[in-house]
């Protein structure tokens, strides 16, 4: 018996065709091919008139892996656009294996699009409407043309349920960029690999932190190698770029991507600003950053290893073989090290003033 709006008929499994799906990974089919074995075909896939596949990708594949030769099938001719397919293949997944979060962003991108041409198509065509007639579109699904808010938040609650559209603009970012032959391969790979962490489960945001310090990082290593640069800028940016690669397996995501954007900041001011002025324009960005205070450990830790650093350097060799721009940041750090000890201290001696 078939349902409103479906034709139930019998067809050739090999003349179903599914084109692109944004489904990539079946995961098990073993159950379900002993389900369909055992007691068979309970829902039936939906395919268009033409034999495109709309809804049951993971049955077509458990069925042709029995060698099934016909099957039942729902047709359904309503579905004749790209957007209303998408939306049907949509409803298939949830109700059966869930997309990656990968996958969820790729469709979400390509339904926001599809949607904004959709709405775009029927204001043109209510241009030629009178004012008693209905305006039409050019056939889309109106089902799933945006009525009221962004395109990009029902996009979002269509793909996942939930108003998760940051998330999901973040994870398209990182697939553009991994997509995109104008960027280094390196940069390219990067990406790829993030996309590989996100749907592992970690997490998006520091996955975001970790490609944009990595393309601070990228930008210091081109100052540094570029002849025409001040050696001023070269230097500075060769030191940034050294201190990042020491901190990229240690730092939080968010520290990281901070201090790269740091990095670059000072490369390309230095050469433009005397010390005094760099060092105060330092202080400004930091005083502008959200403060959010590393644990009393991790302090502990820090100042434990530095407890000897000055036996280990030459003074006599440093003093020379330091930059302008070295110099300078040496200072600013003994100057703020030493503003740091005094508000300390004060503290360390109010608190035993009223213990």
């Amino acid at each position: 018996m078939s349902e409103p709006g479906h034709i139930e008929l019998e067809r050739a499994v090999e003349s179903i065709w599914a084109g692109r799906r944004h489904r990539e990974d079946f995961g098990d089919l073993n159950p379900l091919v002993d389900s369909i074995s055992r007691d068979g075909l309970l829902q039936p896939i939906t395919i268009t008139p033409d034999g495109m596949l709309i809804c049951g990708a993971r049955r077509l594949a458990a069925i042709r892996s029995l060698g099934w030769k016909t099957v039942n099938v729902w047709v359904r001719s309503g579905i004749s656009t790209t957007l209303g397919q998408l939306l049907a293949e949509q409803d298939d997944n949830l109700l059966h294996k869930p997309l990656t979060r990968t996958e969820e962003a790729t469709l979400y991108a390509e339904l926001k699009a599809l949607m904004t041409e959709d709405a775009a198509d029927r204001q043109e065509a209510s241009r030629f409407t009178s004012k008693q007639e209905n305006p039409r579109s050019d056939g889309a699904a109106t089902v799933a043309a945006p009525q009221k808010g962004e395109t990009r938040q029902q996009a979002a609650l269509m793909v996942t349920g939930r108003n998760a559209y940051t998330s999901l603009e973040r994870i398209n970012e990182l697939q553009n960029l991994a997509a995109d032959l104008t960027q280094p391969e390196d940069m390219r790979q990067r990406a790829s690999q993030e996309l590989r962490r996100i749907d592992a489960g970690e997490s998006i945001t520091g996955a975001q932190h970790r490609i944009r310090a990595a393309q601070a990082l990228a930008e210091l290593d081109a100052l540094a190698g570029d002849s025409a640069q001040p050696a001023g800028i070269r230097d500075t940016a060769a030191t940034g770029a050294a201190r990042l690669r020491e901190l990229e397996d240690t730092a939080r995501p968010a520290d990281l991507r901070r201090l790269a954007e740091l990095a670059v900041e000072r490369a390309k001011t230095a050469t433009k600003r005397r010390p005094s002025q760099l060092a105060a324009a330092r202080l400004r960005v930091v005083d502008e950053q959200p403060r959010e205070f590393l644990p009393v450990r991790s302090f502990v830790y820090l100042w434990d290893e530095l407890s000897t650093w000055a036996e280990r350097y030459d003074p006599d060799a440093i003093g020379p073989a330091l930059s302008t721009e070295q110099w300078a940041m040496f200072e600013h750090a003994v100057t703020v090290t030493i503003a740091f000890l005094d508000a300390a201290r004060t503290a360390r001696d109010a608190r035993r003033d009223t213990a």
